[in-house]
């Protein structure tokens, strides 16, 4: 398993902050499953949550009998979902990985959903991004779905003190290549915890073959 440096930077923010404070803090993940509502079967599915921190969306899954697998750089904020989900948690698979790093040996089950909700566009490096990319296509079944949940073109150019990079549709759909066929996409203005706007851009994507 490789860790980059910026594992203690994420640390420290889940360490120092209340989630409720914490500017990508959403009380509850209606956007997503308004997407989610758009693939067949979803409930009960095994859903991969990259850089999920400490999101609600998991509960929100959970109640759904989704089987999480659930990956962040922070080993804190894992530590604190697990705290929170208490016996619930050890039905659900835990990864403490870069998500620019294969992730072929780690998950052994088949994966229906991806879901990014403000991950990928952390990443900088072309290395970085490929590698992520690679992931996503070496993880998600054929017939399976993707939704990104990024800063769009418009949104943000940092984030939770760190440079960040925006995307649009042509860009996300470029990087998965001819095998995934766009569903829908959504421009959608998220409101921080502090009151602030910030611009995403919401995919959704199937896995064809």
């Amino acid at each position: 398993m490789t860790i980059k440096s910026n594992n203690h930077h994420w640390n420290t923010i889940f360490s120092q902050a209340e989630n409720s404070k914490l500017g990508w803090y959403e009380q509850e993940a209606s956007q997503t499953l308004k997407l989610l509502s758009r693939v067949p079967e979803w409930r009960g599915s095994t859903i991969f949550l990259p850089g999920v921190g400490t999101s609600v969306l998991i509960d929100e899954l959970l109640n759904h009998d989704a089987r999480l697998i659930l990956n962040d750089i922070s080993n804190e904020a894992l530590s604190q979902v697990k705290t929170r989900l208490g016996e619930i948690s050890r039905d659900i698979t835990y990864l403490c990985q870069d998500i620019a790093q294969p992730l072929n040996n780690l998950i052994t089950q088949i994966v229906d959903v991806w879901i990014d909700r403000a991950v990928l566009h952390f990443l900088l490096d072309e290395s970085d991004i490929e590698g992520y990319f690679d992931n996503v296509k070496s993880t998600l079944k054929i017939g399976g779905y993707a939704i990104f949940a990024e800063f769009s073109e418009t949104g943000a150019t940092r984030c939770a003190g760190l440079p960040v990079l925006r995307y649009a549709v042509d860009e996300l759909s470029g990087r998965l290549g001819s095998s995934f066929n766009l569903i829908c996409h959504e421009d959608y203005t998220f409101i921080n915890p502090h009151g602030d706007p910030r611009s995403y851009i919401y995919v959704l994507y199937k896995r064809e073959k």
